[in-house]
């Protein structure tokens, strides 16, 4: 189950990872008429309303993302599969259709329906017909029927299953549907402690992988809070909708950065080089694009206590955010780019003191990190014992050989082509299923500088690369196919 729910989780990764278009191409199109919203403004009009359209069918992204990224294969089949399904129930489930099911007038349908349309039945329809492409894309049908055998199959499959879960969710959905509701709304009754207690778990969850499923609910229309689509359409209110993504920018943008030069002051002498290489891409990652997993997981496993700190800094950043009404938005996360996109928006309230915020949290970063790194001996980057070394010949080779090199090491670090069974990849790890977890050479792994590894099973193993992980996922695949 746990393997299940951490392939949802970075399968999730996949239509998130659309989400910086449309708040790229709504932030140009508001800079350019921010008083008329594009009314006065043919060419503002135009980037808007082309922003506009990934938000209104993000439900669909979910559906044709999930599909893709939990199927094995990651074909197109599968993505198709995942739209059709979407398309049955949703349009079966539809307010006109179930008045007709039920025989029942449009208005005496339970307002459930009105909103299936949502991230939840993307994900439900995603999950539905991956599960379908795994078990019947390879099945051979009679010659009558061959045309039809295989991938082919599977979107047929797929839309008579969807007939079947329809007929079950004209009955359970309103349930459903009134428990999501329920949730987000106690949440939102909370104000600012909900939305510090959501970054707290935000970041408790990051190990797991599990902190994308807490993601939905509050940022998209799982349980009707819909942060991020309603703060860039500017559906919401001033000063509250945003409050679930505005205290991460103090966090990432300066918070963490300043961990990192903690980190850095501590280093040991002979160390320093190697441990400003990995804690200096971190931190730019950091701030301008909010991607924090590198240096996460630089002191994650090494020094938890630290880690927990983080995660208890987060939640009062949210907090304090939330509490005095400041908001920002991000379409990805909270790092600078996001931070000057959305700052001119109609329902960014007061986000330049969300860099004050920042400055502030950075001071403390920076003091706890020092003082507990110091205190206590934590083995963070550039203090590790003198076992682990790094592999100079990669850490100065240019980055085209140097992602084939790491991704060389990696591979013979978890025991090559006979202990290796499957590798994939989300925004910043390698995801990887192995025969055997002894047989995995952490030590030789570590010597490629990458910031972290994380054993998430008796099979399952994540190295954190960073952004660059994808290169390296490529190059690892490529030498398995050579092989």
């Amino acid at each position: 189950m746990m393997k299940y729910l951490q392939n949802l989780g970075k399968s999730l990764m996949l239509p998130v990872a659309v989400l910086p278009a449309a708040a790229l191409l709504m932030g140009i199109g508001y800079a350019i008429d921010h008083e008329g919203w594009g009314s006065g403004n043919p060419v503002a009009a135009f980037f808007i309303g082309a922003g506009q359209s990934i938000l209104d069918f993000i439900p669909i992204l979910f559906a044709v993302g999930v599909a893709i990224g939990m199927t094995k294969a990651k074909d197109g089949p599968a993505a198709l599969s995942g739209l059709v399904g979407y398309l049955v129930i949703t349009k079966l489930l539809s307010t006109g259709s179930v008045a007709n099911l039920k025989q029942i007038p449009v208005e005496e349908v339970n307002i459930a329906f009105e909103g299936i349309q949502n991230v939840f039945i993307g994900i439900l329809a995603g999950c539905i017909s991956a599960v379908l492409y795994n078990r019947f894309s390879h099945v051979k049908l009679p010659d009558a029927l061959a045309f039809f055998s295989g991938k082919r199959l599977v979107p047929i499959l797929t839309a008579f299953v969807m007939l079947i879960v329809s007929m079950v969710m004209l009955f359970i959905w309103p349930v459903v549907y009134s428990g999501l509701i329920s949730f987000g709304e106690a949440i939102s009754e909370l104000g600012a402690t909900g939305a510090g207690l959501y970054g707290f778990f935000n970041r408790l969850l990051i190990p797991t992988g599990l902190h994308h499923a807490l993601n939905n609910v509050f940022w998209f229309d799982v349980a009707g809070i819909n942060d991020i689509g309603n703060f860039w359409a500017s559906e919401g209110v001033k000063g509250i909708t945003g409050r679930y993504q505005a205290g991460f920018f103090p966090i990432m943008m300066f918070g963490l950065p300043a961990a990192a030069l903690a980190m850095y002051h501590t280093a040991k002498t002979k160390r320093k080089k190697q441990a400003a290489s990995l804690l200096l891409a971190g931190g730019i990652a950091a701030f301008l694009t909010g991607v924090t997993e590198p240096l996460e997981f630089s002191f994650m496993f090494l020094a938890p206590v630290l880690y927990l700190v983080h995660a208890v800094l987060t939640g009062i950043s949210l907090f304090i955010a939330a509490l005095f009404e400041w908001t920002a938005g991000f379409g990805f996360s909270a790092g600078l780019i996001d931070f000057v996109l959305s700052s001119q928006l109609p329902l960014a309230n007061q986000p330049f003191m969300l860099i004050v915020q920042g400055l502030v949290f950075a001071v403390i970063y920076y003091v706890i990190f020092r003082f507990l790194i110091v205190k206590f001996n934590f083995k963070t980057p550039g203090r590790e014992d003198d076992d682990v070394e790094t592999n100079e010949e990669i850490a100065q080779a240019g980055s085209k050989d140097r992602f084939g090199m790491m991704a060389e090491t990696i591979y013979a670090g978890l025991g090559g082509d006979s202990n290796v069974i499957s590798i994939d990849n989300c925004a910043t790890r390698l995801r990887v299923e192995v025969k055997d977890m002894d047989v995995v050479d952490q030590k030789k792994i570590k010597t490629t500088g990458v910031p972290g590894i994380n054993v998430v099973g008796k099979h399952n193993i994540q190295v954190i690369v960073g952004t660059q992980v994808q290169a390296v996922a490529d190059e690892m695949k490529n030498i398995r196919k050579e092989d």
